[in-house]
């Protein structure tokens, strides 16, 4: 049995959803982002009490689990572009919509129009905010230099970086780097 999990974006979550479980004495097999596997150490579904309390502690920490088959489909979307730009390095050009298809197990379109109606802002437009959000954490964090920055995040170059930044934020990556300012950063869960 799984339990899927809204705003989970980080190690850090996986490891705060952990220590509730363990804290509460739920048992449990892994945390991942966005799921709770709990690998036949409950029926069908959690007792009562155990999931009000899980519930409480999830919704405390700001995630919320999910229910309906459409929000869960959303927050695996999301959860995949987090995993996408990770791994952008490694995909050999491999196109988002592809790697959404593969690991929903679903067409592409279908996701898509999905997304657009749950949501209210496409893929893309969501990926690109995403991207946007990792561009100003290595801006701010990382000793990575703006060409570092756009390779690693799969741009096809700095000026491309650049354009995009420019047009998000209205500062180019040098001026908000000379900021430093984390307030101008917004959390990935809220995007």
């Amino acid at each position: 049995m799984k339990i899927y999990i809204k705003n989970m974006v980080c190690e850090r979550c996986c490891l705060a959803v952990s220590n509730i479980l363990k804290c509460h004495d739920i048992g449990y097999d892994s945390v991942k982002l966005g799921e709770i596997d709990f690998a036949g150490k409950y029926d069908s579904q959690l007792p009562a009490e155990t999931y009000n309390t899980l519930k409480i502690q999830l919704e405390n920490l700001g995630f919320q689990i999910l229910n309906d088959q459409k929000s869960k489909l959303i927050e695996h979307v999301k959860i995949c572009c987090l995993e996408y730009i990770e791994k952008i390095e490694s995909l050999d050009g491999q196109k988002l919509s592809e790697y959404l298809s593969k690991n929903t197990q679903l067409e592409y379109n279908y996701v898509s129009n999905i997304f657009s109606a749950v949501e209210g802002v496409t893929i893309e437009k969501y990926f690109i905010r995403l991207r946007i959000e990792k561009v100003k954490e290595l801006l701010v964090y990382a000793e990575m230099s703006t060409s570092e920055i756009a390779f690693h995040l799969g741009f096809s170059n700095v000026a491309h970086l650049s354009a995009q930044f420019k047009k998000h934020t209205g500062l180019t990556p040098g001026h908000f780097r000379s900021l430093k300012n984390e307030k101008l950063r917004s959390p990935l869960d809220k995007l």
